[in-house]
């Protein structure tokens, strides 16, 4: 690399000898900018003025602030912490080189000086600082790039994970807006919920985000629902809606289907094993040593089917599709189930009025500890204000949103 006069480096030199000072700037000067500092406090503040330092040869023995003073303020400060340091020093003590290369110096050069060794071990520092500062910036700008590319794929993510929930939306009209509202209340709910012992693991920052994420997924297998029931006006008749629960194994068999198609079937076995060991062993078993992707995606679709699966079953067991109890219902179709619920309570469908909103509460509350987690249910009457705002804010018209909020209590 050579150090055209236009870019030449910055060197500066530290000394109290005003003799060493002028020799060691005859030496450089030919080949690069030379400040001069004639003792440790100035030298300190000149490292701080433009044009800063490239690189610093610094004296040890001064009076006030020694070279090894000097050197640990250098590294102590962010602007200065990463110039290169070569102590130019009359001591030649192996424990005087050891103390400064301890505290960060890059090199040693020993009084009386020659021209030829100074140039040479300037030229070769600046080399790797440069070379150091240029593969930062190559760091920095693939760093930046990486980013684009997982925010352009999220977004993607984001995009086809909406145009699938409101696909299965737009059979069922009515719903309008309860993709938006339950996942906002699931996301309430998450964040009352995620330092309670029971949730933490399960609610950690990045388990909440893809919780949230997946939420509007739940009903996703309504697609598979014919319209004479989906549609249906009034109560359903026993076969009619064991034809309707069927949605939720319709939703999870298509997510299924999904990462089936995305893998080979020794890695779905894998993927299905880690699972069933639980979010936090699947997340460390994918990112560990050879792993060959991001768990997000993979962890993410686990998570949405386990919603789209479980978030009819109730924790006395008297759900469905498997009749799963307690705690062995995941915590994600745990706050899914009452966030379906509520809003359906609240919002009119096709097969009945709406209920008024502290009618709905109190149904809720009824049902602590049979058909909901007990916790989430207290999560849920300690954030219930939160709960009328998000119905408020996503009503489908204005006589729904002053219902929400409490003006007033009517069915509408």
């Amino acid at each position: 690399m050579s150090l055209t006069p236009d870019v030449r480096s910055t060197v500066l030199v530290v000394d109290d000898t005003p003799e060493n000072l002028l020799v060691l700037g005859e030496i450089l000067q030919p080949e690069f900018r030379v400040r001069v500092a004639n003792g440790g406090v100035r030298a300190l503040v000149v490292a701080h003025t433009k044009p800063c330092p490239d690189l610093i040869l610094l004296d040890v023995m001064m009076p006030g602030l020694d070279g090894f003073a000097v050197l640990e303020r250098l590294r102590g400060d962010p602007v200065t912490a990463e110039v290169p340091v070569i102590f130019v020093t009359a001591l030649d003590a192996v424990q005087d080189e050891e103390r400064g290369l301890a505290l960060g110096a890059v090199d040693y050069i020993t009084k009386p000086v020659r021209a030829a060794i100074v140039r040479a071990r300037v030229r070769t520092h600046l080399l790797l600082k440069h070379a150091r500062d240029a593969l930062a910036l190559r760091n920095d700008a693939l760093e930046a790039e990486v980013a684009r590319r997982v925010r352009e794929g999220q977004i993607a993510q984001d995009v086809s994970i909406r145009a699938l929930a409101s696909l299965a939306e737009t059979r069922d009209p009515e719903t309008g807006n309860h993709l938006r509202r339950t996942q906002a209340y699931v996301q309430c709910l998450a964040q009352r919920l995620k330092d309670h012992p029971r949730f933490r693991t399960a609610l950690s920052p990045r388990g909440v985000r893809m919780i949230v994420q997946a939420a509007p997924l739940h009903d996703i297998g309504k697609v598979g629902i014919p319209d004479h029931i989906l549609l249906k006006h009034g109560r359903l008749t026993g076969a009619e809606y064991a034809v309707m629960q069927t949605h939720s194994r319709i939703g999870s068999d298509a997510i299924d289907d999904a990462m089936r198609g995305a893998m080979s079937e020794t890695e779905y076995a894998a993927l299905r094993e880690h699972c069933r060991l639980g979010h936090a062993a699947l997340a460390a078993a994918l990112a560990g040593p050879g792993a060959a992707a991001d768990p997000g995606p993979l962890e993410f679709l686990l998570i949405a089917q386990e919603i789209a699966r479980s978030h009819h079953e109730c924790w006395d067991g008297s759900g469905y599709p498997d009749g799963l109890q307690g705690d062995d219902i995941p915590v994600a179709a745990r706050l899914m189930a009452l966030a379906d619920v509520f809003d359906a309570l609240v919002f009119r469908r096709v097969y009945k009025p709406a209920m008024a909103v502290d009618a709905a509460i109190e149904e809720i509350r009824v049902h602590r500890g049979t058909h909901f987690d007990p916790d989430v249910v207290d999560a849920f009457l300690a954030d219930q204000g939160r709960f009328r705002a998000i119905a408020g804010r996503y009503a489908e018209d204005e006589r729904h949103r002053m219902a929400a909020l409490g003006v007033y209590r009517d069915r509408v």
